[in-house]
């Protein structure tokens, strides 16, 4: 789907999720991933997450939301398409901020580094 004057298209990540939005005018349909958002989205919190941002802005029947997202869980990759939503248009983020959407903080995970266990520890220290 390419990005034309109409499509807007906004990247979203969450903990170990990215989204991936294109918004086009339309009907309000929501996909994700080319399935229905009920069908996507097993739990209803998951559906909540995505839907109360739109609605909370009066975008619900304005687009037709095409998602693609990867990685993550639920909740991660239903909060990465809200921090999408503010990428297409960052007028947005005062009403959502309000409504406590973008409260959900845009924590990633940090990578491992070379020589260390983890991120950030270290090997255990043998004194023999």
């Amino acid at each position: 789907m390419a990005a034309t004057e109409q499509n807007h298209y906004g990247t979203g990540r969450r903990k170990t999720a990215t989204a991936r939005v294109y918004l086009k005018p339309g009907s309000g349909r929501i996909t994700v991933n080319d399935r229905s958002l009920d069908e996507f989205f097993g739990r209803e919190t998951g559906r909540m997450i995505v839907r109360q941002p739109l609605e909370a802005v009066k975008l619900v029947s304005k687009f037709d939301i095409a998602v693609t997202v990867g990685g993550g869980g639920i909740t991660g990759q239903a909060g990465a398409i809200t921090r999408a939503l503010i990428e297409y248009d960052e007028t947005l983020r005062k009403p959502l901020r309000d409504a406590g959407f973008v409260t959900r903080d845009a924590r990633e995970v940090e990578r491992k580094k070379v020589g260390r266990r983890k991120a950030r520890r270290g090997t255990q220290y043998s004194k023999r």
